[in-house]
């Protein structure tokens, strides 16, 4: 199941980085005004939800994409979850319950901010965090094979294709840093005082993973980018572009819904009249 789109670099031959920046943030500034109209014509209509799944590696940009890319989104109509270790309360529940329970409803856009794949992605990287799921099937490492991370992206897509089933649109958005960017970025957060807060040790110990991380999102996207539920891989080392793809290519998906306003009913429409008159005459 290899369908997930892997998104180009801007063409910069004939651009400079400058033009290219100022070019991006020019487009996303129409996506996210076309993205407000969309989601106030969904939720009026209320037939469907949208949920947003982001993916990618510590520094891939995510918090400034949700931040840049929903910005004229109404508040009341965009929802984002960022998802950590599992509580206490949490791996008591099979392990997408935290997920199911705060699904997008009808008329609104969910975020994911890390999402469901991260127990098909960083419990592979760390098998050891299965065990405290207490999964009677799992008594140790060893039962913990690639068929069972398989079987879990299975589960995955049977999951999310009942969601599509139901109204939910699903994009998926792996965000593609190369190795050399995260090492700058993290740089600049130990040079920069005022980002020193958004270091941490772990993110060394993490970096140090790279390529079995890079298996591993190779494994998930060919086996769980489907019709109904794609993976987009969206080059993310320049900042701007990046949000400007993702707004661009949800606002394309969104689009071809065609969301309407509901019809008044006729006795509505009569009735309009007498209510402008009431407050013309106060």
């Amino acid at each position: 199941m290899k369908n997930h789109q892997v998104i180009s670099d801007v063409n910069l031959s004939k651009m400079t980085a400058m033009e290219v920046v100022a070019d991006a943030k020019k487009k996303l500034n129409k996506a996210r005004k076309e993205l407000s109209k969309l989601q106030e014509t969904m939720y009026a209509e209320g037939k469907h939800a949208v949920l947003i799944c982001l993916q990618g590696m510590d520094t891939s940009g995510k918090d400034s994409l949700i931040k840049e890319v929903f910005k004229d989104v109404n508040a009341r109509g965009v929802v984002v979850h960022s998802f950590k270790v599992p509580t206490e309360l949490e791996l008591k529940h099979d392990y997408l319950w935290r997920h199911y329970i705060v699904l997008p409803e009808r008329g609104k856009i969910g975020v994911f901010n890390r999402t469901h794949y991260e127990n098909v992605l960083v419990t592979r990287v760390h098998p050891e965090y299965i065990l405290g799921e207490n999964i009677p099937a799992v008594k140790g490492l060893e039962d913990l094979s690639d068929d069972f991370y398989h079987k879990r992206m299975e589960e995955i897509n049977k999951f999310e294709k009942n969601l599509v089933a139901n109204g939910t649109i699903i994009l998926k958005f792996f965000l593609n840093i190369s190795k050399l960017e995260q090492r700058n970025r993290l740089l600049r957060r130990l040079r920069l005082e005022e980002k020193n807060w958004k270091f941490s040790p772990g993110d060394l110990k993490e970096r140090k993973l790279w390529s079995h991380y890079m298996s591993c999102y190779q494994d998930l996207l060919n086996k769980t980018s489907t019709l109904q539920a794609p993976w987009f891989v969206i080059p993310a080392d320049d900042k701007p572009t990046a949000r400007f793809l993702v707004a661009d290519i949800i606002v394309e998906t969104l689009k071809k819904y065609d969301f309407k306003v509901p019809e008044l009913s006729e006795k509505y429409k009569l009735e309009l009249e007498s209510y402008k008159a009431q407050l013309a005459s106060e």
